[in-house]
């Protein structure tokens, strides 16, 4: 036990700590307060360091991160933090400050090294605030029930749920310094997009040199991609989420943590898994806080269903872009851990990652012994970051506002074809990164040639719906910003299909498990056959994932687009109709070359190798019908070319010629010139409701209509005569409402059978308005004229 006096010494110098690092502004200033902050902790061991980890720390982490723990975060100043340390660096350039809070936060300084070690004596806790927490975090806060089960569906929450013991009521999250310390890191760049996020930049169009605002980010469409690398590289962020995941995450050497891997059997009690479980807990935080955060389905639906938890966010959270400014981080992390696919495709062990697909599809999460086993057994992190990754990709997608910038789809892009194309990441990526981590850069091996080979088949059934629904989501962006830049969405494009055929056995694996969907979906009588296939066994857990994954996440009714509104139904990249890929490819095609025309005139060059690609994924070639040209007009007129190719709100759109039609709920269609807006809101509203009480928004399929019938049972001998006038009127009357009765039942039996619906929309048209209004003024000019002549007379 200390001395008292020693201990009050102790929590003093700690106070005058935490004034100097508060403080701390100028470079100079914070040279000094982190040079106080290392020489303290080397002066201290851990049993002596309660309180500097309970005063000093708390500011050190808001000076670090430039966080205001005196106000919780509003609506104006969220996301915005200021005079942090890590700014403050990036923002002068200086590369001696940012050398020196790197060595004082890597994990190898004198910081981390204390807050292992108190850690392990169990000195402090701190509780994070519940403000700061993702969305639905904070929501099933609010329910003792919600609480209870919280440790279940997600295991970053695992034993960290703690009653307040303050107010008795309410719960909180309760963490170490370690788990607090990186809460903190991962919280960071989310505040800071939420302030970049609110800002709406407009984006200004040219019609020469546009190609470099946007494809700086794009893998393969940039000249200057070393450069680029470089300036990341040296963020200081980056470099620290880099280290981080390689000091506790393994990817090249998880066999070493686990060494009874192979039977929970054979699981040592007394083995100490803290190395895993601190990799998952630093996994998972960064997938919480950065791909789920705002989703409205933060966790698979399978999942909560049994334990009768919902989220009701959608119609609150139902078109929130992902927070901006991540993208970067985010690829930096994917990629980090595609290295342990690549390591486990380069290992004496590559078909060990094939394994049973009736638990990998799921996406569901499972407890922490079992989750570090089923993860390592297939040396690969892929089970934790599917889902997330794909509703984080999609959600950028489709949420993408019209008119602002497209840095964030531009990463997120990044991200996905980074991700679809694993065999691509070679460990000398990280070659400027690995500079920081000192002689442990030389034990990185060297990649071998990219390129896909058949050991990555588990890996690409695992991810197909990144290989095929997805795509078709992209298509369907293309297609809406096609406008904004065509160049860059055409090489975008092209981006894609190129990893798509980059090799005939990809190729014809991605056909395959279509055809083996489909034969199973649409015709059960050649299920025999299926099952035949080795595929067979992956389309159950494709279809739940297609399900799953996609939740909630569709085309938005007002944007005219080419999908359908319930699209997670089915696969339709090499479906035959109008909706399928090859038509929706060959239509943007061809609006692709009328933008291109209009921008640079006959310099087509950059749709030849999309010409290409797609003729040798879809089996034949690719012809793009333009409109025959009079021989007295000129070959194009650019300025009207380009404002009638693409008019994402109009009711329809023409190209040549071509009609392009809405392919979605024909009542929710985009309005028209030729509709009254409000009224024609208000009519579907109304519509809506009448088909949801007649029943005709389900079509009747059943044949066995005699026992619909309904049946009155006679009670009685005798028949009772009907007298007088008045029994007779009451007769005729029930009589002749019977009838309007039955002939409604019919009529609404009649539409149910063949899919029809009540829409008043019609009723919204000018035209009609119109007249309505016409015919009431002279009726209304009618009767005062009348009433004018009464008068006189």
């Amino acid at each position: 036990m200390m001395p008292h006096s020693y201990a009050t010494d102790t929590q003093s110098k700690s106070t005058e700590l935490a004034s100097a690092v508060a403080a701390a502004i100028s470079p100079a200033q914070i040279l000094s307060a982190c040079a106080a902050v290392e020489s303290f902790l080397r002066k201290h061991s851990p049993d002596q360091q309660r309180w500097f980890f309970s005063i000093t720390f708390p500011t050190l982490i808001s000076r670090i991160f430039g966080f205001d723990d005196s106000s919780p975060p509003s609506a104006a100043t969220k996301g915005r933090p200021s005079n942090g340390w890590i700014d403050i660096a990036a923002s002068g350039n200086d590369a001696e400050l940012a050398g020196r809070i790197f060595s004082l936060l890597s994990p190898n300084g004198v910081l981390l090294s204390s807050i292992s070690g108190v850690d392990r004596l169990s000195l402090v806790n701190y509780v994070f605030p519940t403000e700061r927490l993702p969305e639905w975090v904070r929501y099933m806060l609010q329910s003792e029930k919600d609480c209870r089960v919280l440790t279940d569906l997600c295991p970053l929450f695992k034993y960290r749920i703690k009653e307040d013991s303050i107010k008795g009521t309410s719960y909180q999250v309760q963490l170490n310094v370690f788990e607090y310390y990186l809460f903190w890191f991962a919280y960071y760049p989310v505040c800071k997009g939420n302030g970049e996020g609110s800002e709406t930049v407009k984006v200004q169009r040219t019609k020469k040199f546009r190609l470099e605002n946007w494809s700086y980010s794009i893998p393969g469409l940039s000249s200057t991609k070393r450069e680029t690398e470089k300036k990341t590289e040296s963020n200081l962020y980056i470099r620290l989420l880099y280290v981080y995941l390689h000091s506790f995450v393994p990817v090249q050497d998880l066999k070493v943590h686990q060494p009874y891997r192979s039977s929970l059997l054979h699981y040592s009690p007394g083995y100490d898994s803290s190395a895993i479980e601190r990799a998952e807990f630093v996994v998972n935080t960064v997938i919480h806080f950065w791909l789920v955060d705002n989703d409205f389905s933060p966790l698979p639906a399978g999942l909560c269903k049994p334990f009768g938890v919902t989220f009701p966010f959608r119609s609150v959270l139902g078109e929130t872009p992902p927070t901006s400014g991540l993208g970067d981080l985010i690829n930096v992390f994917i990629k980090y851990l595609s290295m342990s696919s690549l390591t486990a495709m380069e290992g004496p062990n590559q078909n060990e990652y094939v394994g049973s697909p009736g638990w990998r599809g799921s996406g569901s999460f499972v407890p922490s012994r079992d989750a570090a086993l089923s993860i390592h057994t297939i040396s690969s992190w892929n089970l934790l970051i599917q889902r997330p990754l794909y509703r984080f990709i999609l959600r950028t997608f489709l949420f993408c506002p019209v008119e602002t910038s497209i840095k964030n789809v531009s990463q997120a892009f990044s991200v996905w074809v980074n991700y679809i194309e694993p065999w691509s990441i070679s460990f000398e990526e990280f070659a400027d990164l690995n500079e920081t981590l000192g002689s442990s850069a030389n034990k990185v091996p060297n990649s071998s040639s990219p390129g896909y080979a058949s050991t990555w088949e588990g890996f690409i059934l695992d991810n197909y719906l990144f290989y095929s629904s997805l795509v078709m989501h992209f298509i369907g962006f293309a297609h809406k910003f096609l406008h904004s830049d065509a160049e860059v969405i055409v090489q975008m494009v092209d981006k894609v299909m190129n990893i798509l055929t980059s090799s005939n056995e990809l190729m014809d694996l991605i056909k395959n498990v279509d055809t083996t969907f489909h034969s199973k979906a649409t015709d059960p009588s050649k299920s025999s056959k299926s099952v035949l296939s080795p595929l067979y066994r992956y389309t159950p857990t494709i279809h739940q994932q297609l399900q799953d994954w996609e939740d909630g996440l569709c085309e938005s009714d007002a944007d005219g687009s080419f999908l359908h509104e319930n699209w997670n139904r089915d696969l339709r990249l090499f479906a035959d109709g109008e909706d399928g890929g090859q038509q929706l490819l060959q239509l943007f095609l061809l609006r692709a070359e009328s933008e291109l025309q209009s921008i640079s005139g006959n310099n087509l060059q950059s749709l030849d190798s999309l010409k290409s690609h797609l003729s040798r994924l879809f089996g034949g070639p690719i012809t793009i019908s333009s409109p025959p040209q009079s021989k007295h007009n000129h070959p194009i007129q650019h300025e009207q070319s380009r404002d009638e190719i693409f008019k994402p709100r109009s009711f329809r759109n023409k190209i040549g010629g071509a009609e392009i039609k809405y392919k979605g709920d024909w009542m929710k269609r985009p309005f028209s010139n030729d509709e009254i807006a409000w009224l024609a809101s208000f009519l579907v509203n109304i519509s809506g409701r009448l088909n949801e009480k007649l029943g005709l928004n389900q079509v009747d399929c059943t044949d066995q209509r005699g026992s619909d019938w309904s049946y009155v049972e006679m009670k009685g001998n005798g028949v009772r005569s009907v007298n007088g006038p008045m029994e007779t009127l009451k007769v005729v009357f029930c009589c002749l409402l019977s009838w309007i009765m039955w002939f409604g039942g019919a009529g609404v039996q009649l539409m149910r059978s063949h899919g029809l619906r009540v829409n008043l929309r019609l009723l919204a048209s000018k035209k009609i308005v119109v007249v309505v209004l016409v015919f009431a003024a002279f009726n209304l000019l009618k009767r005062a004229l009348a009433l004018q002549n009464g008068l006189y007379i």
